[in-house]
């Protein structure tokens, strides 16, 4: 799968061994469409049409999401990417399917959290639209 930037771009791929140690450390299998996403562009940013995203390196992702506190306010999403604005991306770990929704980062709370793509690919659709 390619993912595609109208604008901006990824940055170089991630180590296999930090990709591979990833769920582990984080307790849960990540998707595996994620995983292979971060071994090809571990983070970058730019527009996907008229949307924003910032993807979070492999590296950043446990540290980010305990500096903002999200297992407190949001428990069982794991946010992997931002608009850069007021809304963070992640996935639902709590739903099997691990879905991704979108959540606010000002009064961040899980019920605020709404389910915008299946996977990756749905995603990026989800931006270009």
């Amino acid at each position: 799968m390619r993912y595609i930037l109208t604008e901006g771009q990824f940055d170089a791929p991630a180590e296999s061994a930090v990709v591979d140690g990833l769920s582990a450390r984080l307790g849960f299998e990540l998707p595996k469409d994620y995983t292979d996403f971060l071994k090809e562009h571990n983070g970058g940013e730019g527009f996907v049409r008229d949307n924003y995203i910032i993807f979070f390196k492999a590296e950043e992702l446990a540290d980010f999401n305990r500096e903002y506190e999200v297992e407190k306010y949001a428990p069982g999403i794991l946010l992997f990417a931002s608009n850069g604005g007021g809304e963070g991306y992640g996935f639902d770990t709590k739903d099997p399917a691990m879905p991704i929704v979108r959540v606010p980062f000002i009064g961040m709370d899980r019920q605020f959290a709404e389910t915008i793509a299946r996977d990756l690919a749905d995603l990026f659709s989800w931006l270009a639209e």
